[in-house]
């Protein structure tokens, strides 16, 4: 019986350590962690992108994001990106940050600490061969980090980051409107790293359109305040 209890005991301590990281992704958690959150400069305002590159939605982005002048930070999926190295390359040539979202949208708490690390270093190495250039951020699917994730960033030299405020665009009655509400809800401000969606492989068909209708009324907000919209390594020193 001691035994057994000795042995629930480690397992339980093990799953916390495993989980622990998680508790950031709950909102008032996040918030308190400035730089986990994305906290930047005061005149700054940090627009991310995830789960791309998608043929079928980024190039609507790009050309956006081209027309209004403005820079972004695209978070990817290796199993996307390795379908679209050309879409992959234009992110980067079009001026824009490129980092690590895994190489697929698994729950990383469902996941042991070495596939968590072989996911990031392949998606890692595959953005490094296609764009000559090393990724130095990372966001993890539903921004759930385990001790894994924290690991495997360390391990491969990537910055976590969440965000500050997001737009709920992968839901299916998501419009421009209720994006923009929720980003204001969150504070669209300087020092913001706002979360948005450039593809529909994990969200409701058809939601990233929600997300491309708010982008001039984002880039709008932050031009009457004054801010400046940058790539995640211009907006955090």
């Amino acid at each position: 019986m001691h035994r057994r209890l000795l042995a629930a005991g480690v397992s339980a301590a093990v799953v916390a350590l495993h989980a622990g990281p998680a508790v950031t992704a709950l909102p008032l958690v996040r918030r308190r962690l400035r730089a986990l959150s994305g906290a930047g400069g005061p005149g700054t305002v940090a627009l991310t992108l995830d789960d791309g590159p998608d043929p079928a939605s980024t190039p609507a982005f790009l050309g956006s994001l081209a027309r209004l002048r403005v820079p972004a930070t695209f978070f990817v999926l290796g199993a996307m990106a390795v379908k679209a190295p050309g879409l992959l390359r234009r992110i980067q040539e079009d001026g824009h940050e490129i980092g690590v979202h895994g190489w697929t949208h698994r729950d990383h708490l469902r996941m042991t600490p070495g596939q968590v690390y072989d996911e990031l270093a392949r998606t890692a190495e595959l953005i490094a061969g296609t764009c000559g250039v090393r990724p130095a951020w990372f966001r993890p699917p539903y921004g759930i980090l385990s001790a894994g994730s924290l690991l495997a960033a360390a391990r491969l030299g990537l910055r976590p980051v969440l965000w500050s405020a997001w737009g709920r665009d992968w839901e299916a009655g998501a419009t421009p409107g209720t994006v923009l509400a929720h980003l204001r809800s969150g504070g669209i401000r300087g020092g913001a790293t706002l979360l948005l969606h450039d593809s529909d492989c994990a969200a409701a068909p058809g939601a990233w359109r929600s997300a491309l209708g708010a982008l001039a009324a984002v880039a709008g907000e932050c031009e009457r305040q004054g801010l400046r919209l940058a790539r995640m390594s211009q907006h955090v020193p």
